[in-house]
């Protein structure tokens, strides 16, 4: 049982939460010996990534490979222990140029942007990882994909299934399909083991659906609530569970949903935001029938449920708006129902 804190009230702490391992990821890292080497680093969950995987293995090499353009980023991974190599991973002379590694997660991705730019999403999202899975064709490899592949499903559904058809919309969620059948078909055809992680909505406190509700609430705006329902879960726990991946990579593929278990109502987190921090709130639209919502019934009976529940979640979200925590300035637009971002 981890001792979590009450409250988080910096930065510092934060990341030390976000990053602390528990046993069972220190022995499915037990069974994937070797690097690991984290492709993407500098988004929203790779430092942390990278922290929680030295932490729970410190003679491990943990690569982490990016452009650093965030100031400060690269010297505080440094200061963790993390070795931090620049790339411009479009670039095939770079890739080949990076180790070789036994381990490989791959994290880089486009997502926010795509409309009005959709051919160099399709770049990233698909011709980028041919070109990883190409490079580490000897490697496992743990991917990232994302909720959005799959289609609206009822709010009592209880959320599409792993073997839901997918049914993207817009050309960022069809682009992640198509990194998803990329890797399958590097699995497939060269028996390169790997995973993919379909991610329905990681909380950080700087960031996220919650944050971006409860960011609302205090500032007055009114919430929306046409996509009335969503799936979150810690971030920590979606970085332990990417990382528990590589021990369950397979010339297979699985592609699971990796996603707390509560289906989460905008409206009801959004009242109990305002009675929290003592204000009004207001709604904007009205709930849809359907909503994006995923089932990651098979990721559970794999890695158990999340450590962190959803009311710790609502406890530190509010603490941290509250007293005006930094933000990334990153909206989630979980909003958004027509797939353009």
């Amino acid at each position: 049982m981890q001792d979590w804190p009450a409250t988080i009230a910096d930065e510092e702490s934060l990341e030390e939460v976000l990053s602390r391992p528990d046993p069972a990821l220190v022995a499915d890292l037990a069974a994937v010996p070797g690097d690991i080497l984290v492709l993407g680093a500098a988004g929203k969950m790779g430092p942390t990534l990278c922290r929680l995987a030295k932490r729970a293995d410190p003679a491990r090499r943990i690569i982490a490979v990016a452009r650093w353009s965030e100031d400060g980023l690269r010297a505080r991974m440094e200061s963790w222990g993390i070795e931090c190599l620049a790339a411009d991973l479009t670039d095939r002379a770079a890739l080949a140029a990076l180790p070789d590694a036994p381990n490989v997660v791959f994290m880089a991705a486009r997502k926010f942007g795509s409309t009005g730019n959709e051919a160099l999403t399709w770049a990233m999202n698909v011709l980028l990882p041919a070109m990883v899975a190409e490079r580490w064709a000897g490697s496992r490899i743990v991917f990232f994909s994302t909720g959005n592949v799959l289609p609206l499903v009822p709010v009592g559904s209880g959320g599409a299934t792993d073997d839901t058809p997918p049914s993207p919309i817009g050309d960022y969620a069809a682009s992640c399909l198509g990194r998803e059948r990329v890797f399958q078909h590097a699995a497939a055809t060269r028996g390169t083991p790997c995973f993919g992680i379909r991610l329905n909505y990681a909380i950080d406190l700087r960031y996220g659906v919650l944050a971006d509700i409860a960011t609302k609430v205090r500032d007055g705006v009114p919430v929306p609530v046409t996509m009335g329902h969503a799936n979150v879960i810690w971030q920590g726990d979606a970085n332990a569970w990417t990382l528990r991946a590589l021990a369950r990579c397979s010339p297979d593929c699985p592609v699971l949903n990796v996603t707390g278990p509560e289906t989460v109502s905008v409206r009801q987190v959004a009242g109990d935001f305002a009675r929290r921090l003592g204000r009004d709130v207001t709604f904007a639209g009205a709930e849809a029938p359907d909503a994006l919502l995923s089932n990651a019934a098979r990721a559970f009976a794999l890695f158990g449920y999340p450590r962190v529940p959803l009311a710790r979640m609502l406890d530190w979200v509010t603490g941290w708006v509250a007293q005006g925590g930094r933000s990334l300035g990153k909206a989630t637009k979980f909003e958004v129902r027509d797939g353009r971002f």
